[in-house]
């Protein structure tokens, strides 16, 4: 700073003198990483409207199909979906049990994401205002809508090395769906993250209806080939014949950071509250039976519960699909007495109402044979971050004539 000053003394011919001074204004500091973080940001808006034209282009191409490009996260930021899709560790409680057999660590995998509760969808996704969550934000909570889901799945099969994309598409027993596509060697299967079942591309009994767009956490592609059935569909998404991909393959823009973070940390699951939500849940159930049979005694059979006792946590272990030796037996000796109705009810833990609801709905307690007994045994098997697996066996019992 320069400031000019005139001596009173000096005559007018005098020549002014010029002295300098420092004088603190302050002071502004731009950090690097700022200006690389305003470098992303250009480049994110950049790519954020490229995928509003992308979307509304395929739109017009195929109206009825599904497609998203973008959503709100929790912060209420606008980002593409892309940044959801990460490698993330699953519960080491989980990878413990089936060390040397990597298809059943993976079943138990996706019947663990099966097992957190679904968030029903309040909003139609064509209004454009779907907040999603990270999956560490759903596996804290405990609850996840079907995009959460499927990104969870997703998520855990990149841990592994798998090769594994999100799907949008319908059901015909669902609607809107989100599935995983794992790409094998000489196959593609279609994980369903609701229910935990894998099914090959040709299985006439997978109930998805529709492929229409896929990404992972490089692209989106939006399925435009004529027949979107998971049978006449060409996975092949390099083949843009096939596939409209929102970023070129030599775009050379910065790629997104990931929402999601470098790790998950589980808690374990309190066993004593597990075991006191147990015998709440048996009995509310026992009394409820009594209030739905008000003008008709219900009986226990003390010996079939204790058979379904033993048989539930094995249920569990075997994802349903087994029961040993020792306890058919014991049910063909009943069944020599009895003639008996009934079968295990499995869902994930939301509340105590919810179990009621779903026994009621199998009408086994409305049995009108005389003399009826019934048999009850509840199993909840823990996994961590509180997520239950409920199971319940209600059965009837009438001897035979």
């Amino acid at each position: 700073m320069i400031i000019e000053k005139q001596e009173d003394h000096c005559f007018k011919s005098c020549r002014g003198h010029s002295y300098a001074r420092k004088n603190w204004l302050g002071s502004i500091i731009f950090p690097f990483s700022a200006l690389l973080q305003q470098s992303e940001f250009s480049d994110e808006t950049d790519v954020l409207q490229r995928a509003q034209i992308f979307k509304k282009n395929c739109k017009a191409l195929f109206p009825n199909r599904r497609i998203k490009t973008t959503v709100f996260n929790e912060e209420g930021i606008h980002i593409l979906v892309t940044r959801y899709i990460k490698a993330l560790n699953p519960p080491q409680q989980l990878l413990d049990i089936f060390l040397h057999d990597s298809n059943a660590t993976l079943d138990l995998i996706a019947r663990f994401v099966s097992l957190i509760p679904i968030m029903p969808d309040t909003l139609d996704e064509n209004d454009g205002f779907d907040i999603w969550m990270t999956s560490e934000r759903c596996l804290s909570l405990a609850i996840g809508n079907k995009e959460e889901h499927a990104i969870l799945l997703c998520n855990f099969f990149l841990y592994f090395g798998k090769k594994a994309l999100v799907l949008l598409g319908t059901s015909m027993l669902e609607g809107q769906v989100a599935y995983v596509l794992a790409q094998e060697t000489d196959e593609y299967l279609l994980w369903d993250p609701l229910t935990g079942k894998c099914h090959k591309q040709f299985d006439p009994f997978c109930p998805l209806q529709s492929v229409d767009c896929l990404f992972d956490d490089r692209n989106i592609w939006f399925n435009i080939q004529q027949n979107n059935t998971p049978m006449a569909v060409h996975f092949d998404y390099s083949k843009e014949s096939f596939w409209k991909q929102l970023l070129p393959s030599n775009f050379q823009g910065t790629k997104a950071q990931s929402i999601q973070p470098e790790e998950i940390i589980y808690s374990e699951t309190n066993k004593s509250m597990v075991g006191n939500l147990t015998n709440r849940i048996e009995r509310s159930l026992k009394c409820k039976m009594m209030e739905w049979r008000p003008k008709q005694p219900t009986r226990w059979n003390r010996q079939c519960s204790f058979i379904l006792r033993k048989i539930l946590p094995k249920l569990e272990l075997s994802m349903g699909n087994f029961v040993s030796s020792e306890e058919e037996s014991e049910f063909e000796r009943l069944q020599q007495v009895y003639w008996v109705t009934g079968f295990p009810i499995q869902m994930p833990y939301t509340d105590v109402q919810s179990v009621i609801d779903a026994v009621y709905q199998t009408g086994i307690h409305s049995s009108e044979f005389p003399q009826t007994e019934f048999a009850l045994a509840v199993y909840i098997h823990p996994y961590p971050n509180n997520i239950l697996s409920v199971w319940v066996y209600l059965a009837s019992l009438a001897r035979h004539q």
